[in-house]
């Protein structure tokens, strides 16, 4: 069983950055798949961004891409999701999800990954 936590969201102006943080325990994140996805509020849940075990390939979803990176260090059991040039559409509850491939996997689906973070709030404000 592995437990996700997430941190670093808050408020911020349109324009900045934010880093998000998740870490893991209960086993270590070294062979699992990690994603970030968001949801606004009486929407459902879209991805974000996604990177494979080591690190070597990574996905991002159209909207974000050049502004979010991600990353991970599984030294430290945690996935990192820099997020640049904030603009109020990205306003959701993002959450962190982990998951051991097992055959093909897309990384953008929801229903793919076995665990979920617990959600933290980014507000961007105009």
């Amino acid at each position: 069983q592995v437990q996700l936590v997430a941190s670093g969201g808050g408020l911020v102006q349109a324009g900045g950055s934010l880093r998000l943080s998740c870490a893991a325990s209960g086993r270590t994140l070294s062979s699992y798949a990690m994603g970030w996805f968001r949801q606004e509020s009486g929407k459902e849940r879209e991805f974000v961004a996604a990177i494979t075990w080591n690190g070597g390939r990574r996905y991002y979803a159209d909207s974000v891409m050049g502004r979010f990176t991600i990353s991970r260090d599984n030294a430290k059991n945690t996935v990192y999701l820099q997020m640049n040039t904030l603009k109020p559409e990205d306003t959701a509850v993002y959450y962190c999800a982990a998951v051991i491939p097992r055959g093909t996997l897309s990384a953008r689906k929801s229903w793919e990954y076995d665990y979920w973070g617990q959600g933290t709030q980014i507000t961007v404000s105009s």
